[in-house]
């Protein structure tokens, strides 16, 4: 058993996972490089926005339900932890259903900001289903589409959660 001071490879551990579930090989996306963008004031007055591929919906909202799904939920920041509900075809959601902060740690920033560590938690937070195949959609729509919603929600800062 790993101790909590052991890294998790998380690359091999998703391989031999999609391996198990007899799926092709999965197709890792690769960047030449990243965009460094240094904080413009203290994270004390900062608004924080998140984004998770963990499958995380409201109750009475659709649910997930294919893989390659390149929708995404609008959730509410005021949302509470009991009416989250989890949907994914590719890890196991019992700890996210017992817990839905270890994959989409809303509550956890709204403590944050109560401690006034952070400004303000976005009006909204967002949550799609990841292990979609195509690289391709989430460059061209996926991504997009929540970077613009960033940009609406104006927020300084984003904390993505991959599931």
């Amino acid at each position: 058993m790993k101790t909590s001071q052991e890294p998790v490879d998380y690359i091999e551990r998703t391989r031999a996972l999609y391996s198990s579930l007899n799926y092709p090989a999965y197709d890792w996306v690769r960047e030449e490089s990243t965009p460094f963008s240094p904080f413009r004031k203290p994270l004390s007055e900062c608004r924080v926005g998140l984004i998770c591929s963990g499958g995380i919906y409201v109750k009475g909202q659709i649910a997930f339900h294919y893989k390659d799904d390149t929708s995404y939920r609008v959730i509410s920041s005021g949302t509470s932890k009991e009416n989250l509900r989890a949907t994914h075809f590719a890890y196991d959601l019992k700890d996210a259903r017992k817990d839905i902060n270890v994959v989409f740690p809303l509550e956890t920033l709204r403590n944050l900001a109560n401690e006034g560590l952070i400004g303000e938690v976005a009006e909204n937070a967002y949550s799609f289903m990841g292990g979609i195949y195509s690289s391709r959609k989430v460059r061209e729509n996926l991504a997009p589409s929540l970077a613009k919603q960033m940009l609406k929600d104006e927020v300084d800062l984003v904390i993505l959660v991959p599931a």
